[in-house]
């Protein structure tokens, strides 16, 4: 069995539901639910035997060591975190708690249960932790990619608060020799994306008629990797990964947000053509950017593949394709998680934008 965080979000059902498409090991799954947490996420797995989901936070040392305790996990994935940039502008401080307090709260309980361990089991146990580029800050255009040694240099509280919770990691290992690996991927997409993000609210807004909100020039750069390709890396590095190691994971998939724009507006324009027969383009509204907008993202992944054989099965655009029709054909997803809530952020954040 191994203990999941974060898993009702994103990335983390993502990969739970790949994990038991893969294989029959049992999965317990924290999440908090958040707005961004959603256990419509994991409809397909309700009453199946091999997933336990538990609300919860990472932070609540008790509520995690009891299910340690229960249900003796041989590794633990921590999704768990705040990651969105603009919200993290707009209120760093949940940013500061969940990503960095949550964290060493986690590590905390996870140390103490891991300490308890048999000896077989002690040396055969994971603590895999999810981060992301954007801790290594932002790069010029000529600038090679990010490689696993590059310094930190975050520019948002979301990266400062990831960052942190990477070096807590590290020296979890380094100070009391917690087995640990950590993973720094690039801008996923894919199903079961929240539409506040670029991809999901371009096709979003395009589909009910409103403006495509793109930041300054829509030049910014990022690498973008499909996130059935970050589940499959993430499985790799949990079982043959070194301890104490960082895989950069990347889709060699470089693209200017303005461009990825364009590429959703196209398949929308094939698939779902606008009745007045124009393109979603002529919506394009250019808006005032974010404050600290790091301009280009660019992940080496040269590590995982030669050390572990990994590399994206997906292009970008058999990916973007297969998000789209995923979004056309789940329509209902889309509306329910559309709440009051989100459509409140949605206007305080770009309100006073247009430009």
């Amino acid at each position: 069995m191994i203990l999941v965080t974060g898993s009702a979000g994103f990335i983390g059902s993502n990969f739970v539901l790949d994990w038991l498409a893969q294989s029959d090991e049992a999965v317990v799954n924290l999440d908090k639910l958040t707005y961004a947490g959603n256990l419509e996420n994991l409809a397909t797995l309700k009453g199946d035997p091999r997933h336990i989901f538990v609300q919860g936070d990472i932070g609540d040392a008790s509520v995690v060591g009891k299910l340690l305790a229960q249900h003796k996990p041989r590794a633990v994935v921590n999704f768990a975190a705040e990651s969105h940039v603009d919200r993290s502008i707009h209120g760093p401080g949940e940013f500061i708690q969940t990503n960095i307090v949550g964290t060493f709260n986690l590590l905390e309980a996870v140390r103490a249960y891991w300490s308890g361990l048999a000896a077989e089991e002690k040396s055969n146990f994971r603590f895999l932790h999810v981060s992301t580029d954007e801790v290594y800050g932002s790069l010029k255009k000529d600038d090679p990619a990010f490689s696993e040694t590059n310094r930190y240099e975050p520019n948002s509280p979301y990266s400062a608060s990831k960052a942190a919770s990477d070096h807590l990691v590290r020296a979890y290992h380094h100070t009391y020799g917690l087995p640990v690996l950590t993973t720094n991927c690039s801008n996923n997409y894919g199903p079961y994306h929240f539409p506040e993000k670029l991809i999901p609210l371009m096709i979003v807004n395009a589909l009910a008629g409103k403006p495509l909100p793109v930041y300054g020039d829509g030049q910014q750069i990022r690498d973008w990797l499909y996130v059935k390709d970050h589940c499959s890396a993430i499985r790799a590095v949990l079982a043959q990964g070194r301890l104490g190691e960082v895989y950069n994971i990347g889709g060699w998939n470089e693209k200017a947000n303005l461009d990825i724009v364009h590429t959703v507006c196209a398949l929308l324009d094939e698939l779902r053509p606008r009745s007045d027969g124009k393109s979603y383009r002529e919506q394009i509204t250019f808006v005032t950017d974010r404050p600290g907008h790091d301009r280009r993202y660019a992940i080496d992944a040269r590590k995982i593949e030669r050390e572990l054989g990994w590399k994206p099965a997906e292009t970008f655009d058999t990916g973007i394709r297969k998000t789209v029709r995923w979004y056309l054909d789940n329509q209902d997803w889309v509306q329910h998680v559309q709440s009051g809530d989100y459509r409140n952020w949605v206007e305080k954040n770009y309100a006073g934008r247009a430009r």
